[in-house]
């Protein structure tokens, strides 16, 4: 692939709109243009370039066009205005290091050598179809299976002919079009490499490979155009593999109101329905993380249940009173769910901390019925009368106990500034539970 000095400029001045688009953008505070790399790819190229956008600090953007999903949703909007090239606005991943991009991410592999092209459509597919679904947005590939290029056709007979060796015309090649290593050297206490390439202005054309010269075996310098034809075709810019097939990634995010295991679930619905016998697909970065972990909250929910009813056996000596203390738990679960449709929320993976904190606290009001209770079970009160009694007794110490809790979680509900998305969802669950249970 030769970029010329074209497609260079042209790559330069959609990077000047995107920076213009940038700057017109209301909560923005600085931003960093690099040309020739492509951070969704991580692939370097002529015709790539990236954006990083800084956001004003957290306490400057009062005003809600200036939110992070405001912003978002304005670059997506000015993006899809460009003519001349695909532009993608997407946040960095919730956890650094899982992915290069927030959302999820999958894997499309050509499993049975469907060719790249093929690769192509389906993914073009897959992406025009979710972003029509309701559930799914920012559907894109990095993946281009018909980028522009040269392809250079060595008569190898002919150049066999001349006694002129195949590895010399490739070499040549390589320095002249694409630079060659040739040594280190000391200077000013660092090590520096040498690397040999053609100037810019030899290397900008076609027709300059054709300008390059080998030696033959008599010592004199032979042009490769007598024995190369050039012409133009279309291919990839680069080839992914994922297991070691050749994959296209595709990045999307959940729509507003929808959670992350909903989008997988459609995505891979979509898959499943679209997706060739011989094409399959894999999750990446932190959409792998959520499948392989996505169950595991019930486990942890069951155990947490497990471990104060042991705690509580081992304290009462008693298998019956520990189970008339955990029985609170799914009255308290219940009012989560309550709280998470009131409040329009999603069962995240701080709703899910909260949830077991919940175990514990909503244990805690029961405890004291169950105490009152055992004790006047052991001097012979009849079952149904300690019960009534000792709720009676405790009736105030509940209420004053339990309003002073919620009250206290109260204020994670209306947090707000930076990581306000946290700590509103775990007072969805306690708040919510709390009431429920007592």
């Amino acid at each position: 692939q030769l970029p010329d000095a074209a497609s260079l400029q042209r790559t330069e001045a959609v990077m000047t709109k995107v920076d213009e688009i940038v700057k017109n953008t209301p909560g923005v505070a600085d931003w960093v243009s690099i040309s020739g790399y492509s951070l969704l790819s991580g692939t370097s190229g002529s015709n790539l370039g990236l954006v990083a956008v800084v956001f004003k600090p957290w306490e400057e953007r009062k005003d809600p066009k200036e939110s992070q999903d405001a912003i978002v949703a304005h670059l997506r909007s000015e993006l899809s205005k460009l003519q001349e090239a695909v532009g993608v606005a997407f946040v960095p991943p919730a956890v650094d290091g899982l992915g290069n991009a927030s959302g999820f991410q999958m894997q499309l592999q050509d499993r049975g050598g469907a060719g790249l092209t093929n690769l192509q459509v389906v993914a073009d597919e897959m992406i025009a179809d979710g972003n029509a679904q309701a559930g799914l947005i920012g559907m894109n590939t990095s993946f281009r299976a018909s980028v522009p290029q040269l392809f250079v056709d060595v008569d190898r007979i002919k150049v066999k002919t001349m006694g002129i060796s195949l590895s010399s015309v490739f070499n040549t090649m390589q320095a002249y079009l694409g630079s060659a290593y040739v040594n280190d050297f000391n200077k000013f206490g660092r090590t520096w490499q040498v690397r040999v390439q053609a100037d810019h202005p030899y290397r900008a054309e076609a027709d300059n490979i054709k300008q390059l010269e080998v030696r033959n075996p008599s010592g004199d310098m032979v042009p490769i155009g007598t024995f190369v034809d050039i012409r133009d075709d279309f291919g990839p810019q680069v080839i992914q593999r994922y297991n070691l097939y050749p994959s296209a990634q595709i990045n999307g995010e959940p729509a507003p109101g929808y959670s992350s295991g909903e989008a997988l679930a459609l995505m891979e619905e979509m898959a499943k329905s679209k997706l060739p016998p011989s094409m399959g697909y894999e999750w990446t970065g932190i959409s792998f993380q959520e499948k392989q972990v996505g169950g595991e909250q019930y486990f942890i929910f069951l155990l947490a249940v497990v471990f104060v009813f042991l705690v509580l056996a081992a304290q009462y000596e008693s298998w019956t009173s520990p189970a008339a203390v955990i029985s609170v738990v799914p009255l308290a679960a219940l009012g989560v769910v309550i709280a998470l449709l009131i409040r329009g929320a999603d069962n995240n993976t701080y709703t899910q901390i909260g949830i077991v904190l919940l175990v514990a606290l909503a244990s805690k009001n029961a405890i004291l019925i169950v105490e009152f209770a055992r004790e006047q079970r052991a001097e012979g009160v009849p079952i149904r009368e300690a019960a009534r009694t000792s709720a009676k007794l405790r009736f105030r110490a509940i209420l004053m106990t339990a309003i002073s809790s919620i009250l206290g979680f109260l204020p994670l509900l209306v947090s707000s500034g930076a990581g306000a998305a946290s700590r509103q969802a775990v007072g969805n669950a306690v708040v919510g539970g709390m009431i429920a249970a007592t």
